[in-house]
């Protein structure tokens, strides 16, 4: 995926974050956008997410100004959603495995109450977007 789409894509309303992972090992080779799914509030989450990552860092990805709604989260490092993602992704590895030696995952979708995460693995990377949930 050109870093055209990849821009595009983190840009389209919603979307609150864009990851690139090495399906190797889950080590994160490019992020953009808000990385915050937790609903407990922090007083100091504004000054937390300013060091964090308000430079574009490879490996620590790019975090982008909150809304005032968004500031009664707490911010979540891209490290970390990076480790759940991939072991998430190793436990639907194992499963379909296990149901069928040939298959192999195609796409994964987990929706929650606030976000909607989308999995796309690739042969040599994991692209995964995470996006607001949209109204039902």
């Amino acid at each position: 995926m050109a870093m055209e789409d990849l821009s595009r894509l983190a840009s389209k309303p919603g979307v609150q974050s864009t990851l690139i992972l090495s399906k190797a090992d889950g080590s994160i080779i490019r992020s953009t956008g808000l990385l915050a799914t937790s609903s407990t509030p922090d007083s100091g989450l504004s000054e937390q997410v300013t060091n964090n990552g308000m430079a574009l860092n490879g490996n620590t990805g790019v975090t982008e100004a909150m809304s005032g709604s968004d500031i009664q989260t707490q911010a979540k490092s891209a490290e970390e959603i990076a480790r759940v993602v991939f072991n998430f992704v190793e436990g639907a590895n194992t499963f379909a495995e296990s149901i069928d030696q040939a298959d192999e995952i195609k796409l994964l979708r987990m929706r929650t109450k606030r976000n909607e995460i989308v999995i796309v693995p690739d042969a040599k990377f994991l692209l995964v977007v995470i996006h607001d949930t949209p109204p039902a």
